[in-house]
């Protein structure tokens, strides 16, 4: 096959068929895509490893599967250098594994049925991977659930998988995605209470603000932590604007203002001349303009471009005396937002 990458898990796959070019719909480089596929290949043969020993993964060795898989996510990580990083992490958590697994195996996979039952569970998996993570780092931790993942991994990556096998697999990975998202609405009422249908303001008042983007509610916590009683204001963005139906955090921060912007795709427009910081949490992130004006007041939650990263203390998101005073150029209005547990949190597309 003539082409630089190959990427073809989302739905804005060019042509709703692959990306191939030197970068894919979403931003991803083709040296992106390329570093994804190394840290896919070393993730399967870490599971590997793992089954072959007939034991599941320590709680460490799962949290770095689960960071993993979550990198790899659309509009997750743009940073070839960073995923190469977590590559690097793997290895050093498995040495002596032996080869990893070369991802052009299964994109060239002749057989269309066998190619299209991995490629689904491995899709599963990265976004599970999403909702487990959040999960664990609120706590919650399901022994189980983290072997499966190492069960489906290998699966993935063994050539000698029937059809039949690979069906039934399948339908083991939807099984354990309805585990994942119930273990993550549990870590997230566990911690934050039950959501409520509230009122959202998105008026941006007078004074100092960060805005917060993702769905990661740890990160949120932290966030308004680190900000309670420093007169700075925090408004949501996008895909955690169902952080305002969290009683708890409502209740102990009302700092968390309102929401600013839509949605996550008219990013890049709406933060051009926003006069504030904007911390960005999760996945839905659009690669940034160069030169442009934001870059500056950009910070993702974990520099080392996890995507879900924690928030560390004194992060530069949190620091009032960096802040810019908003001012008044937003219209008035309310939304309503609905129960928010099967999207705060959740991994997207």
């Amino acid at each position: 096959m003539d082409e630089q990458m190959f990427c073809f898990q989302c739905e804005q796959a060019a042509g709703c068929t692959a990306c191939t070019g030197a970068a894919g719909v979403c931003g991803k480089s083709a040296e992106t895509a390329a570093a994804q596929d190394r840290l896919t290949g070393a993730l399967i043969a870490f599971a590997g490893q793992l089954i072959a020993a007939g034991r599941g993964p320590a709680p460490e060795q799962a949290r770095l599967l689960m960071q993993g898989l979550f990198t790899t996510i659309t509009n997750v990580n743009f940073d070839p250098a960073a995923v190469d990083a977590l590559t690097r992490r793997v290895h050093d958590a498995s040495p002596g594994t032996g080869p990893d697994y070369d991802m052009q195996a299964l994109w060239r996979e002749p057989d269309a049925d066998r190619r299209s039952l991995k490629c689904f569970v491995l899709f599963s998996l990265r976004g599970m991977a999403a909702y487990n993570y959040h999960a664990r780092v609120l706590g919650r931790i399901d022994p189980e659930l983290d072997r499966f993942f190492c069960t489906a991994l290998q699966a993935v990556g063994d050539p000698g998988q029937t059809t039949d096998a690979l069906w039934q697999l399948v339908q083991a990975t939807g099984e354990a995605s309805y585990r994942c998202m119930e273990l993550l609405d549990a870590a997230n009422t566990g911690a934050f209470g039950d959501p409520e249908p509230v009122q959202v303001p998105l008026t941006i008042e007078k004074g100092p603000f960060i805005v917060i983007s993702g769905h990661d509610l740890y990160d949120a916590q932290q966030l308004l932590e680190q900000t309670a009683g420093r007169g700075v204001n925090v408004y949501t963005h996008s895909e955690m604007l169902p952080a305002h139906g969290y009683p708890e955090l409502k209740r102990r921060y009302p700092h968390l203002k309102g929401n600013f912007g839509t949605a996550w795709q008219n990013q890049q427009r709406e933060f051009e001349d926003i006069p504030a910081p904007i911390l960005f949490t999760t996945n839905c992130i659009l690669p940034r303009r160069a030169p442009h004006r934001r870059r500056a007041r950009l910070f993702p939650g974990d520099r080392k471009g996890a995507g879900a990263g924690r928030l560390r203390a004194g992060h530069p998101a949190a620091r009032p005396e960096r802040r810019l005073h908003g001012d008044h150029r937003f219209c008035p209005h309310r939304r309503a937002a609905a129960r928010g547990r099967d999207r705060a949190g959740g991994a997207g597309r």
